[in-house]
């Protein structure tokens, strides 16, 4: 039996799975995906995100693993490009999500966050004085022109951000891409939101949105990462763009050491440098029931105390997500 104490840190996990046409569920020996009488053993204990596109079912029992190892579980699209629901975060600590709001709230502090985002990206403009309108413009250009020079660089001729999700293969192939690889980013930057107990649509300089601040983290590497794949892969791919896309990105986000830097720069951007571990009292995975039964001087479903946490299924093996099958598609 494995204690949540051996459940690999945020930053040690792959990135993400994307899986279609086929149905998800706990067997004897771990979770396993069923696909045209093919069934493959899945990482469990190794995701950050599993995404489940069309024609895909999900067991209860498959559900519940999932949550138990913080692995966020989203429903989407096709080719993973459309984000529909997805599962709660592992942490039942709420201080991250405290500081975040109270950021968010505090006209000065939501700007100087946002100046610390701009500076990430680029640390050669003066934000001196400079309000978030002003911000957001100087945003504006310095991504159309880094667009434009990225495109240049694969001989890639950009008009601009122009696609419309109802009419989806309208759009030109650098633009399929780039949504493609971005609702990839999308996905694992939510994943170490939720994870770390911060709100997702409590944003900076996007706002407005449920998924505000996954924009805001994801845009920081954007340019370095998901722009130039896609547009390379534009340029030389024809067929299942958007599947080459999103293997691609694993690869890519693998060599970014994208898992890596996530939480140290959410933790840099809000000016929480010393807020990078984990507590005892905030162990990934830990599931609440509202319906435990109320002790004297507690409420019901009250946490317990630092200790060894919530184990998981004995049925659950140690060896269990150490191996992927190659056949899965994930990226």
């Amino acid at each position: 039996m494995r204690s949540l104490h051996e459940l690999p840190r945020f930053a040690d996990r792959w990135s993400y799975l994307y899986l279609e046409y086929g149905t998800l569920d706990q067997g004897a020996s771990g979770l396993n995906f069923h696909n045209k009488g093919i069934d493959s053993a899945l990482p469990i204990d190794q995701l950050s995100l599993l995404m489940l596109g069309p024609g895909t079912t999900v067991t209860h029992a498959a559900v519940k693993a999932l949550a138990g190892n913080n692995c966020l579980l989203a429903w989407v699209g096709e080719d993973g490009v459309r984000l529909y629901a997805h599962s709660t975060g592992g942490t039942f600590s709420a201080r991250r999500l405290l500081r975040q709001a109270h950021l968010a709230s505090d006209e000065g502090e939501r700007l100087a966050v946002a100046r610390r985002m701009y500076a990430k990206r680029f640390p050669e403009d003066d934000l001196t004085d400079k309000s978030m309108e002003q911000i957001r413009g100087m945003e504006g250009a310095r991504v159309r022109t880094a667009y434009g020079k990225i495109a240049s660089q694969f001989g890639l001729e950009w008009t601009g951000r122009n696609y419309d999700q109802g009419s989806w293969y309208a759009a030109t192939p650098a633009n399929r891409a780039l949504s493609a690889a971005n609702a990839c980013l999308y996905g694992v930057c939510h994943a170490a939101i939720v994870s770390a107990g911060y709100a997702a649509g409590l944003g900076f300089i996007h706002v407005g949105k449920m998924l505000s601040f996954v924009y805001d983290v994801a845009d920081l590497y954007k340019t370095a990462v998901t722009v130039p794949l896609a547009f390379r892969l534009a340029v030389s791919e024809t067929d299942q763009l958007e599947r080459k896309v999103r293997k691609a990105c694993r690869e890519a986000f693998y060599e970014f050491k994208l898992m890596e830097r996530l939480l140290p720069d959410i933790a840099e951007v809000l000016n929480a440098g010393d807020d990078l571990g984990e507590g005892p009292d905030e162990l990934e995975g830990r599931a609440v029931s509202l319906a435990a039964g109320a002790e004297a001087g507690s409420v019901p479903g009250e946490p317990d105390g630092p200790g060894a946490g919530r184990t998981l299924d004995e049925s659950m093996p140690e060896d269990q997500g150490q191996q992927c099958d190659p056949g899965l598609d994930g990226a």
